[in-house]
């Protein structure tokens, strides 16, 4: 599997509709609203890459966009907009791509999934995946319940890939034989600690923690010992000191500031994150939240990624909707 660093052919995105949850019957804007911030990634993607955005209507979508460029819009009827958990996962054998169609169950049945489990056999039927091979495995897999670094390590939580709700509850070691055989992993690491408020994927990866290059890090730090997540956080911490990469050196590890705490109307905490940025072929693209520290790993990032453009994108309506900017998104290797 190869790491997100590296050339990619395109990304996929898929944009609200009136038939998603994002639509709220005593707000007319509420749709108008969430789409803001998929139109600001998407230009922020297309600033270097093909980007193709699946939509209900793509008369409708594409007049919102000043330009086009590098868009293309696809019909292709969805549950909702989390594509990194039901889009391609995109693996390299002999030198060339195959993409991967696991199944997706709602994050554990916890929502309606039965059109977005039909997205990538729908959208390589019309053509627009060319001649690379699909195939469907029977396994429940979601992209951001794992990390890369391109040469056979994977990153991944085990309150996540051995939930109950996911594949009967099957053991760490039966799960890792399925990354194996499926992804060419050769090496697992579990992480056993860390989780965010108000997150439905039951701690996926993408949140917590993220491969730079294949010797580097990133990962969420809670300073403050008041906050709830503190002592899940430090536990993490202290176990990504212990990994070890395949040479059998310490991570460099980079710690990402941690969001204020941020509530919905219900006063539900919600799932911000800054670990969940996208790395495209000249861009780095991370979410923001009106957080007093979304500048401060803005210059992280620029110091991560000396070569690409940073390019922050407000994803506070994201959150409410309990997914950030790397969820939105899943991006097809080249």
């Amino acid at each position: 599997m190869p790491a997100e660093w590296e050339k990619q052919k395109l990304v996929l995105l898929s944009f609200p509709h009136e038939e998603t949850d994002w639509a709220d019957e005593n707000n007319e804007k509420a749709l108008e609203e969430a789409l803001s911030p998929f139109i600001r990634i998407a230009q922020a993607i297309a600033y270097g890459e093909a980007v193709y955005i699946i939509c209900k209507n793509k008369e409708k979508i594409s007049s919102m966009f000043c330009s086009t460029r590098n868009m293309t819009f696809i019909e292709i009827p969805t549950n909702d907009t989390w594509i990194r958990d039901y889009g391609y996962i995109t693996v390299k054998e002999n030198g060339e791509n195959i993409l991967l169609d696991f199944t997706f169950d709602g994050w554990g049945g916890k929502f309606e999934a039965s059109l977005d489990n039909s997205v990538n056999t729908a959208l390589h039927k019309k053509g627009y995946m060319g001649t690379t091979a699909l195939e469907s495995i029977d396994f429940v897999l979601e992209g951001g319940s794992i990390e890369s670094d391109g040469e056979g390590t994977l990153l991944t939580t085990t309150q996540c890939l051995c939930n109950p709700n996911r594949n009967a509850g099957l053991s760490k070691e039966e799960v890792e034989k399925h990354l194996k055989t499926s992804l060419g992993a050769k090496k697992v690491l579990w992480l056993d600690h860390g989780y965010l408020a108000g997150d439905d994927t039951d701690s996926h990866i993408d949140t917590l923690a993220r491969f730079v290059n294949r010797e580097t890090i990133a990962y969420v730090k809670c300073d403050d010992t008041e906050d709830e997540h503190y002592e899940a956080l430090q536990n993490m911490e202290v176990q990504l000191q212990s990994f070890r990469t395949k040479e059998g050196k310490e991570y460099t590890l980079i710690a990402l500031p941690m969001c204020e705490a941020t509530y919905n109307n219900e006063g539900e905490r919600l799932p911000a994150t800054y670990a969940n940025f996208l790395i495209t072929n000249d861009a780095l693209v991370y979410p923001t939240y009106n957080d007093k520290n979304d500048k401060k790993a803005g210059e992280i990032f620029k110091m991560l990624f000396p070569d690409r453009e940073v390019i922050p994108v407000n994803c506070l309506k994201l959150i409410e909707q309990g997914g950030s900017l790397h969820c939105s998104t899943m991006q097809v290797a080249y």
